[in-house]
């Protein structure tokens, strides 16, 4: 359509022309450009609601065992705060993929920062959510009058690995992006 376009305008004034070329090449440039920032919202969206989804799944369930035995407010609250670091880790990388936004910026790196989005956020999500349903079974637990904060700490860190593996691959996928 830009050839035809181009063609017709030729026809009439050579300078229409280049109008026509730079405005087709503004746009592919501004739609990388919001490409990229829809993955850095989707990236710190996603992952701040897993973050207060699982920590409110878990608060709730401190709550519930601190009727029962209100000396485990400490192990409670420690538990019931590891579902936030994934909205830490989507802000943190925010900070990494952002330097590489800006307008005139390839479709190959919107399209890649809206992936490292997408990664991020959904793993984000998922795992502070469940994060949160682990930290909750065990905080139940210690109101009943069981002593499993550690392993309950220790079981919880396993979603928290793959949020780790999410950051880390949005670190990678910014310094690739440095070279396109």
């Amino acid at each position: 359509m830009t050839d035809t376009l181009a063609t017709a305008a030729n026809a009439l004034n050579p300078a229409v022309v280049d109008s026509i070329t730079a405005t087709a090449g503004s746009a592919a440039s501004n739609l990388a450009y919001l490409v990229a920032w829809i993955g850095v919202f989707i990236m710190v969206a996603l992952s701040g609601l897993g973050s207060a989804f699982g920590t409110v799944i878990g608060g709730s369930a401190s709550v519930a065992a601190m009727k029962k035995r209100d000396d485990i407010f400490a192990n409670c609250m420690i538990l019931s705060a590891m579902p936030g670091t994934q909205g830490l880790y989507g802000f943190a990388a925010f900070f990494i993929l952002q330097g590489h936004i800006g307008l005139g910026m390839s479709m190959m790196k919107g399209f890649a920062i809206l992936g490292a989005g997408l990664i991020m956020g959904v793993v984000g999500l998922f795992s502070a959510i469940q994060q949160g349903r682990i930290v909750a079974n065990g905080i139940e637990s210690l109101g009943s009058g069981n002593d499993v904060f550690t392993k309950t700490l220790i079981l919880g860190v396993y979603p928290e690995l793959y949020a780790i593996i999410a950051f880390a691959t949005c670190f990678l996928i910014g310094g690739a992006i440095g070279s396109m």
